[in-house]
C-alpha cells in the first residue's frame, strides 16, 4: 500500500522540528500551487451572466458596478415627526393640514411660519430646519416655541445626502445580500446584473455507504452527501443533484461523460485500489488531468481534471475530514472564480499550543478561537485518546497569557487546535472557526499562521484579522 491515509498515520509521521527527513514517498503538486492551479482555472474566462428580479438576486454577484439611478434622497426630507419651520422663531402656526410622507410637493413655508410634518415627508420649499415633536411647544396663541436652539438645516436629510444619481455604490463582485438588495432597490433598481452561478453535480461514490438508520455489518454512513451540497452553496454553486453510485466503472464513466454541470465533485475513488475508479474514468474520457495528488494532510489524493474545455472535475478523498481538504484545498478557488467571486482576505492567527507537522507536506488543523473554544475538542496535540502530545503540555505556551485569552503576545488573535483532526472525523471541523495551514515540520505555540475560513463565517464572529 502506498501512502495511505488513515486515522493515525499523520500522529505517527507527525514532527515538531525533525533532526531529519526521510525522502519524500510520492511527488504530487505543493498545496499553495494546487490552490494556484484552481484559482487561475476559475478565472480563465469570462463567467457568464444575466439580470433577475430583485427578489431572485440574493446570494449572487454583481457583474458589473452599482451605480445610483437617483439622488438618494430624492429631495428634502424630514428626518423627524415634528414641525417645519421657515426662519427664526416663535413661528405662526398655518392652517392648512400636516405635511405626510408619499405626497405631492406643497406650497413654499413663508418666512416665520410653521407646519406639522411627518418623517420621510418632503420638506416644503422655503423651510429652513425641522423641530422633533418632543423639543417644541405652542402657546394659547397659536404660536410655535422651540425649546431647544434650532440650527439651520437641523433633522433635514438634505437632497443626494447619500450619493448623487451615477455614483458607484458598489464595485463589481459584490455579494448580494440582504443589504444590497435593499440599497438596490433605493437607487431605483428592478433587477440586478449578476453572474451565473456555476452548476454543480456530486456523485457520492462507495458500496459500502448507507443513506439512513446505524451503521452495521461493514456498512457505514455517508456523511458526504448531507454535507457537500450546503457547502457548495455557500461557496456560490448552484448544486443540480447529489447522485450516490456503486461501486462500478461503467456508471462513474456514464455519469461524468453525460454531465452537463460545470464542476463535478466525486468523493471517493481517487487513489489506486481495486474500487478506486477515478482515474481510469479520466482517462477514458480523455480529460486532462491537471492536479493528481496534493502534497497536504489530510486528503492528499485529491484531483483536478479538465473534462471539457468549459468543465472541470474535482476529486475528492473518500474520508471525510480529507474530503473539507479538498474542498477548500480546489474546489473553493475553482469555484470562486467561476461563480465571480472575489479572492477572500487573507487571515493570520497565533496557534496557541504547539501543533504536530508531516516531513514534507502540508497540514490542515481545524482551530477556534481561543475566546471561546469548546471543551473537549481542543489542543491537536495533547495527550488524549492516543493522539499524541504536544512539546508544551496541556497548561504552558510561550506568549504567557492565560488559557482563553484572545491574542497572543504579538497582538494577533489567538486560536486554539482542535483534537479531532483525523482524516475519517468531523468532530473538529464541527467546532471549528477555520483550518489553520501547518507548514512541513508543524508550528510551536505562538507562531502566526495563515487560517482558512469556512464558508459560514460570515454568518459568526469574525476571530481572524
Amino acid at each position: 500500500m502506498t501512502d495511505p491515509e488513515v486515522d493515525g498515520v499523520d500522529e505517527a509521521l507527525a514532527l515538531v522540528g525533525p533532526p531529519a527527513r526521510k525522502p519524500e514517498r510520492h511527488r504530487a503538486t505543493p498545496w499553495a500551487e494546487a490552490r494556484s492551479v484552481a484559482a487561475r482555472l476559475g478565472t480563465a474566462r469570462p463567467a457568464p451572466t444575466r439580470r433577475v428580479p430583485l427578489d431572485q438576486a440574493l446570494g449572487g454577484v454583481l457583474a458589473q458596478p452599482l451605480a445610483a439611478l437617483t439622488d438618494l434622497p430624492s429631495f428634502d426630507t424630514s428626518a423627524m415627526d415634528g414641525w417645519a419651520v421657515a426662519g427664526p422663531g416663535p413661528w405662526r402656526v398655518g392652517e392648512g393640514g400636516s405635511v405626510l410622507a408619499g405626497h405631492a410637493r406643497t406650497a413654499p413655508l413663508p418666512d416665520g411660519e410653521a407646519v406639522r410634518i411627518a418623517t420621510g415627508a418632503r420638506v416644503p420649499p422655503g423651510a429652513t430646519a425641522v423641530i422633533r415633536s418632543e423639543h417644541s411647544r405652542t402657546d394659547s396663541g397659536g404660536q410655535l416655541h422651540a425649546q431647544r436652539d434650532v440650527t439651520h438645516g437641523q433633522d433635514i436629510r438634505p437632497r443626494g445626502q447619500e450619493c448623487r444619481s451615477g455614483d458607484h455604490l458598489l464595485p463589481a463582485a459584490t455579494p448580494v445580500t440582504p443589504a444590497v438588495l435593499g440599497l438596490a432597490a433605493a437607487a431605483g433598481y428592478d433587477e440586478l446584473h449578476i453572474v451565473e452561478r456555476p452548476r454543480v453535480e456530486v456523485l457520492v461514490l462507495g458500496d459500502e455507504l448507507l443513506t439512513s438508520g446505524l451503521p452495521h455489518d461493514g456498512l457505514i454512513r455517508d456523511a458526504l452527501g448531507p454535507m457537500l451540497a450546503p457547502w457548495l452553496r455557500a461557496l456560490g454553486a448552484d448544486v443540480t443533484v447529489t447522485r450516490r453510485i456503486r461501486d462500478d466503472a461503467d456508471a462513474l464513466y456514464t455519469a461524468v461523460s453525460g454531465t452537463r454541470a460545470d464542476v463535478v465533485i466525486t468523493t471517493g475513488g481517487t487513489a489506486a485500489g481495486p474500487v478506486d475508479h477515478v482515474h481510469p474514468v479520466l482517462h477514458k474520457a480523455g480529460a486532462e488531468l491537471l492536479v493528481d495528488g496534493v502534497k497536504v494532510r489530510p486528503g492528499h489524493p485529491m484531483l483536478l481534471a479538465r473534462l471539457t474545455p468549459a468543465s472541470y472535475l474535482v476529486g475528492l478523498p473518500g474520508n471525510p475530514l480529507a474530503a473539507v481538504s479538498g474542498l477548500l484545498t480546489l474546489a473553493e478557488p475553482l469555484l470562486r472564480g467561476l461563480a465571480g467571486r472575489r479572492d477572500p482576505q487573507a487571515r493570520r492567527a497565533a496557534v496557541r499550543d504547539a501543533v504536530h507537522g508531516h516531513p514534507h507536506d502540508t497540514r490542515l488543523v481545524p482551530v477556534t478561537s481561543a475566546t471561546g473554544h469548546a471543551a473537549g475538542h481542543t489542543a491537536a496535540g495533547h495527550t488524549a485518546a492516543g493522539h499524541g502530545s504536544t512539546a508544551h503540555g496541556s497548561t504552558g505556551h510561550p506568549t504567557g497569557r492565560a488559557r482563553g485569552s484572545g491574542a497572543s503576545a504579538s497582538g494577533a488573535p489567538l486560536v486554539v487546535p482542535l483534537h479531532y483532526n483525523g482524516p475519517a472525523m468531523l468532530r473538529g471541523i464541527a467546532a471549528a472557526d477555520g483550518l489553520a495551514v501547518v507548514p512541513p515540520g508543524g508550528a510551536r505555540a505562538g507562531d502566526v499562521l495563515e487560517i482558512l475560513d469556512l464558508p459560514w463565517a460570515a454568518t459568526t464572529e469574525r476571530c481572524f484579522t
